[in-house]
């Protein structure tokens, strides 16, 4: 049997980062796989819909993860929290002040607008920030009905709350992750679950029609199923050929 063990997606612990990540550095990891995205990226086709068909403003680099990719969403995302100049700031008044945000921040601009994302251990924030906000500003946080209300105590305290244990959830994206590059590869479902679960377990419990195969199977399939238009739903925006993403219904 070959030695899998140099292949890049063998190492359950190079996806450790995917247990952080929020819904959209999620959406992105499965988009980059992408093949069709992948080829658009390397024509760098000039118009808008090259990337609004995929549910962004601007095509993103898919050599990038989500680490260090800046992927610029079209808007939607309840988890966006908007900053705005306070118009009548009361004497207590919630300050912009950008170096004291805890985290690695990153500013940039996303062909509408300024955003700010922050990063912290098992923490990441994204703000888009109004025309007019200057540091040391008052402001405001709005964000849509429904999303969880931003922090009431500063921005400061917007970061300073740590994420608990990894979820379930958390660890079926990176398993799932996981699955789809190595099927991507040329993987088998057997050589998947070696990777994913380890040899001793496949070793012990695999066969024909097993439950740790259909666990494999299920994975391989929910992560193709994320790639080809399944990770907008983690972007909150509607599926292709609909809204705003029906500029061109056959692709991808």
């Amino acid at each position: 049997m070959a030695d899998l063990s140099a292949e890049p997606w063998y190492a359950t612990a190079a996806y450790l980062y995917v247990l952080h990540l929020d819904e959209l550095a999620l959406a992105w990891c499965y988009l980059r796989r992408h093949p069709d995205y992948r080829r658009d990226w390397l024509r760098r086709r000039p118009h808008a819909q090259a990337a609004q068909r995929w549910g962004l403003r601007l095509l993103e680099s898919p050599d990038l993860d989500a680490r260090d990719a800046h992927p610029a969403w079209l808007p939607g995302h309840s988890a966006v929290v908007q900053l705005h100049p306070d118009a009548d700031p009361p004497w207590d008044a919630d300050v912009f002040a950008f170096w004291d945000i805890a985290g690695r921040k990153q500013v940039l601009h996303d062909g509408n607008g300024l955003s700010l994302v922050t990063r912290s251990p098992g923490r990441c924030q994204r703000f888009a920030l109004a025309p007019g906000l200057d540091d040391g500003m008052a402001v405001v946080l709005a964000c849509r009905c429904g999303a969880p209300p931003p922090a009431a105590h500063g921005l400061g305290a917007a970061f300073g709350v740590a994420r608990p244990r990894p979820s379930p959830t958390s660890l079926l994206e990176l398993h799932t992750l996981q699955a789809l590059d190595a099927t991507l590869a040329g993987a088998s479902l057997r050589e998947v679950a070696e990777g994913v679960f380890g040899t001793e377990v496949v070793a012990a419990g695999w066969h024909a029609d097993g439950d740790l195969r259909a666990r494999v199977r299920r994975l391989v399939r929910r992560g193709h199923a994320l790639m080809t238009g399944g990770y907008l739903r983690l972007a909150h925006l509607p599926p292709l050929g609909e809204g705003r993403l029906g500029l061109d219904a056959k692709r991808p």
